[in-house]
């Protein structure tokens, strides 16, 4: 990531444990949660992966289409359950802005040169397009919003009269619930703040 040392380190490691947490929860479920958790995950750790400062490691030049193909493979593979929005639809958003982060870090890594000096040269413009970047970060401010409204106290979905079903809390902005449903809130609010502010660094 093009940014300060420290943002990136910090937001390196939130990704990263966010990914770790995700892929607990691809042990236990429903197939249809599995397969979500994994996606998340491999979120996640493509987030921190992508997260870590120029500075202190420069990627090699392929590594930036590595990424375009990862994410563009898991865009094609959340197409189809996207067609039912949910938070299927999310997890397209969120592939293909991957992608489109990749195609936009990949010429400023060349530009700056690598090392210590390649962050600098990606400042003066990593190569995005302005107008795409607002709508992902107007999107992103939007999910984060709604994510963490929905965390607060008193936002649990009460049951039915006389159903016995214990109240559950939602599963963030774009539905979806498993048995930890705080923890999986908490999961995608996190790694909805780290794409608003990895977009920034566009």
């Amino acid at each position: 990531m093009h940014g300060g040392a420290l943002t990136g380190w910090l937001l390196m490691a939130l990704c990263a444990v966010s990914g770790a947490s995700c892929l607990s929860r691809a042990r236990a479920g429903t197939p249809q949660e599995r397969r979500t958790a994994r996606s998340e995950a491999v979120m996640g750790f493509g987030m921190a992966a992508m997260a870590v400062p120029a500075a202190a490691l420069s990627p090699p030049d392929w590594a930036w289409a590595v990424y375009a193909a990862l994410f563009g493979a898991a865009a094609l593979r959340a197409l189809r359950p996207a067609l039912g929005g949910g938070h299927h639809l999310h997890h397209l958003v969120g592939s293909l802005a991957m992608v489109y982060m990749a195609v936009a870090m990949a010429p400023a890594v060349t530009r700056g040169g690598g090392g210590g000096h390649a962050g600098h040269g990606a400042a003066a413009g990593a190569g995005g397009i302005p107008l795409l970047t607002g709508a992902l970060l107007v999107y992103y401010a939007f999910y984060v919003l709604g994510s963490a409204g929905r965390m607060l106290p008193g936002t649990a979905v009460a049951p039915a009269v006389g159903t016995g079903l214990a109240a559950r809390g939602p599963g963030g902005f774009g539905g979806g619930t498993d048995g930890r449903p705080e923890l999986m809130s908490a999961c995608r609010l996190t790694m909805g703040i780290g794409m608003f502010a990895m977009l920034l660094t566009l």
